[in-house]
């Protein structure tokens, strides 16, 4: 393992909003209202910046320099990697949406287990800090809270959850909506190296090497059905937000020998049988990749029809399930948190 290096395991933040104002609603579109200086104000806070974007009538998508952010019209889900100070992004967040008459509702934390701990900033130095924060951050009214620690049989692989909400949302008005987050890490090196740009290729925008990388990896081919906006970054490393009606989907890579690591978030709804049909196909295809040697499978879920799929998409491609672990949480539901490893020849 390297002594250190840049930082794949993401920090996951989701809030929620509500509102009463008829004229506000009615468009319709709420958070995404914001302006982008707006958004730039928020995004400085946690220390990055935007390098590509796309929406549709749903929803914006966007590829940060760290990870990714998606502005429904009440809902708010910023991912960011490295030493960002993710959870520095909620005062402002709620000062821009009250500013649109909307108020916090609810607010899911979550991040596996650092790398590099000791290279975290603070608020991020420790998951005991990162609560304190949190509970000196978000309003009263979220008075439903509640800090985990779900542990596993692998190594510096733990799932890190905190939840508030207001009395109202206990029950999430989107109970129906599953999140499925993998971490994989020690990734095969012959899939990590297609992550690199090539010798000389560095005067290449990131947006035409990232398409380029998502041909030629096999990601453009793990939900056919999205519009991929994605983006390589120099020397090494990839993002990308596909987007398919409301649903998103994205991936990160740290392609980096030593402390190789990828992520594929996907959402989904346990009311659609087209969702549910194509998770497990989805998640192998994502999964395949990358070929890694461990990784971990986050799922919320207000029922328990999701998890098992897991285990069914990843058990015939050669990966074993190393532990589960569930918990419930205000807001959230359920989450399920399972481990996996693989053997290579």
């Amino acid at each position: 393992m390297a002594m250190s290096g840049f930082e794949g395991f993401e920090k996951r933040l989701e809030l929620h909003f509500f509102g009463d104002d008829p004229a506000m609603m009615g468009s319709n579109l709420g958070l995404r209202l914001l302006d982008f200086e707006s958004l730039e104000q928020v995004l400085n806070a946690v220390q990055c910046t935007v390098v590509s974007a796309v929406a549709n009538q749903y929803f914006d998508a966007y590829v940060l320099s760290e990870s990714s952010l998606f502005v429904y019209p009440t809902k708010i889900i910023i991912k960011t990697c490295g030493t960002t100070q993710l959870l520095k992004s909620i005062r402002p967040l709620i000062h821009h949406a009250c500013n649109l008459g909307l108020s916090l509702c609810s607010c899911r934390y979550t991040r596996g287990s650092f790398i590099f701990p000791k290279a975290q900033p603070s608020p991020h130095t420790s998951f005991k800090e990162e609560v304190l924060y949190l509970e000196d951050t978000v309003p009263d009214n979220l008075c439903y809270r509640k800090a985990s620690v779900m542990p596993s049989k692998i190594t510096n692989h733990s799932w890190h959850v905190f939840t508030a909400c207001d009395e109202s949302h206990i029950i999430p008005s989107d109970h129906d909506i599953y999140t499925v987050e993998v971490c994989m890490t020690d990734l095969d090196r012959a899939s990590a190296r297609k992550f690199f740009l090539p010798p000389g290729g560095g005067n290449k925008s990131g947006d035409v090497a990232g398409k380029e990388m998502t041909k030629i990896t096999g990601i453009g081919e793990i939900n056919p059905r999205a519009m991929i906006c994605d983006f390589a970054f120099d020397p090494c490393g990839y993002s990308m937000n596909g987007i398919h009606n409301d649903r998103y989907s994205t991936i990160h890579v740290t392609p980096e020998d030593g402390f190789s690591y990828a992520s594929f978030e996907c959402v989904g709804s346990i009311f659609d049988d087209d969702d549910i049909e194509h998770l497990v196909g989805t998640l192998r295809r994502a999964v395949q990749v990358f070929r890694p040697a461990s990784l971990s499978v986050s799922t919320t879920c207000a029922s328990h029809e999701v998890w098992p799929r897991v285990a069914h998409a990843l058990e015939p491609i050669g990966l074993k399930c190393r532990s589960c672990a569930a918990d419930e949480f205000p807001s959230a539901g359920s989450i399920v948190f399972q481990t996996f490893t693989a053997r290579r020849k």
